[in-house]
């Protein structure tokens, strides 16, 4: 079968991942199918996981049907135990983790008044909490009895606050934290930890804001249009690669600008 990614539709090197394995949180839909297939394309061996098997099913088929090794099984990453359990399979069957892309997440717009407390704790757990069970388990099953290993966390554009989704702001703002932290605690390990920041970007995830948000959020970055999620998957892909050595607790900003410049969030003018 034709491979997903080809050395004429790819930046880089054909067979760079050859040999190895990656897992893709939420690597059916969006993003995370997206960086599926490139990496899977280079030669790595993946396994994706969801909360919805239905999302597993068809991102498991789309790679099998571009000539991906690919494995996929139900995860909530919310709960520990069986991030670890899931790691444990992809070890069982494959004998390591070589990358991890942590993908999975959601959010729902709300103003913060309106935000109940078990609405922004459970996108507290989700976003932040998740990511790192997750992590914790690659890292302790697999990376770091092996000193190596590349994890790239996807988090969002959070730079000057993020109006209307308090919740996952404090999440993500979080995990770029995260990230530095443990960049520095594994640095010894060959270990290289990094994230992205994605702006608004046209995928399955946000067709839940509608176009006319999406369209504020277009006219408020000053490329003018809304970034694919492929753009964003180059870059994770350059951060998960061997090639990448000398970079670590970075986060990689992908919107166009638009932290630089765009306002979407209204304000008001002050009431006497």
């Amino acid at each position: 079968m034709t491979s997903a990614v080809s050395a004429t539709t790819s930046i880089f090197a054909p067979g760079l991942f050859a040999g190895q394995v990656a897992i893709v949180t939420g690597g059916g839909t969006g993003i995370g199918r997206a960086v599926a297939l490139e990496l899977g394309g280079l030669g790595a061996k993946i396994a994706i996981g969801s909360r919805r098997p239905e999302n597993v099913a068809a991102g498991v088929q789309s790679l099998q049907d571009a000539g991906i090794e690919a494995f996929g099984a139900p995860l909530d990453v919310r709960d520990a135990e069986r991030c670890e359990a899931y790691v444990a399979e992809v070890l069982a069957r494959w004998g390591r983790v070589d990358v991890l892309v942590n993908n999975a997440g959601g959010q729902f717009p709300s103003p913060a008044q309106h935000l109940s407390p078990r609405g922004f704790e459970a996108v507290i757990r989700n976003n932040l909490c998740g990511l790192f069970y997750m992590t914790l388990a690659v890292a302790k099953g697999a990376m770091l009895p092996a000193r190596r290993g590349r994890i790239v966390n996807v988090t969002a554009d959070v730079a000057r606050g993020f109006p209307g989704m308090v919740h996952t702001g404090a999440a993500r703002a979080g995990v770029e934290n995260m990230t530095k932290t443990l960049a520095i605690e594994w640095a010894s390990q060959g270990i290289r930890v990094n994230a992205c920041a994605p702006g608004t970007i046209r995928s399955s995830g946000t067709l839940q804001y509608g176009e006319e948000t999406l369209e504020l959020a277009r006219s408020a970055t000053p490329l003018k249009r809304l970034g694919s999620v492929e753009e964003v998957s180059r870059v994770i892909t350059f951060l998960a690669s061997a090639q990448n050595d000398y970079v670590t607790g970075a986060t990689y900003t992908i919107d166009g600008g638009a932290s630089l410049w765009g306002d979407v969030w209204p304000i008001e003018e002050p009431r006497p």
